[in-house]
């Protein structure tokens, strides 16, 4: 009966150590507070996570716009972020192109739009065959008309550290300058999500 009592008494002091190894850390960890305002690495089972502070390095610039995206305009995102890493580019530069787009074309790729469209823009990034940046084929093929503007982003001197809407612009040459921001937590979030995909 000692010998049972002692067996017991160890199960029951084993199954305490083991529970304290295994909810102590989990426990402390889930009870640490989420601090507003401080970029939080996206996590989807099966992918290393990416780092928002990355994707927005200085905070989302004035008011912020959103869309609901069909099939498409997802495809066209994951083949901006596809050109993108083909270009040996880091994820900032795909959230500034993702957010270009959506300002030019919502990321649709858009053909000539009859009267309704500015010169002779096309695709993605509504670049314009006139101005050099390809024929209506090229603009119109995802890969080369966000290949073509990286190109272009490339050479702005100290890309990286500008907000979002001054670098999309030195590459863009917009009418409306200061429009890119607004697009800059649809894109980053597009990029944390398929970055990894």
């Amino acid at each position: 009966m000692n010998t049972i009592f002692r067996k017991t008494l160890l199960g029951v002091a084993g199954l305490a150590f083991t529970g304290g190894v295994f909810a102590g850390p989990i426990a402390a960890h889930a009870a640490e507070p989420v601090h507003a305002g401080k970029p939080v690495a996206v996590v989807q089972a099966d992918k290393p996570a990416v780092d928002m502070g990355k994707l927005i390095p200085h905070g989302v610039q004035g008011a912020q716009s959103k869309i609901d995206l069909n099939d498409e305009q997802v495809a066209n995102a994951k083949a901006i972020i596809a050109a993108t890493k083909k270009a040996g580019m880091p994820e900032r530069a795909a959230v500034i192109s993702i957010a270009t787009s959506l300002q030019e074309s919502k990321l649709e790729n858009l053909g000539h739009l009859g009267d309704a469209n500015d010169h002779d823009s096309l695709g993605l990034f509504q670049q314009r065959p006139s101005s050099g940046w390809g024929t209506p084929e090229q603009i119109t093929d995802p890969e080369y008309s966000t290949t073509a503007f990286l190109k272009g982003l490339k050479q702005v001197d100290g890309w990286q550290d500008m907000p979002l809407t001054k670098a999309a612009q030195t590459v863009q040459v917009s009418a409306y300058p200061d429009a890119y921001a607004q697009w800059e937590q649809q894109a980053a979030d597009l990029v944390a999500q398929h970055w990894n995909s």
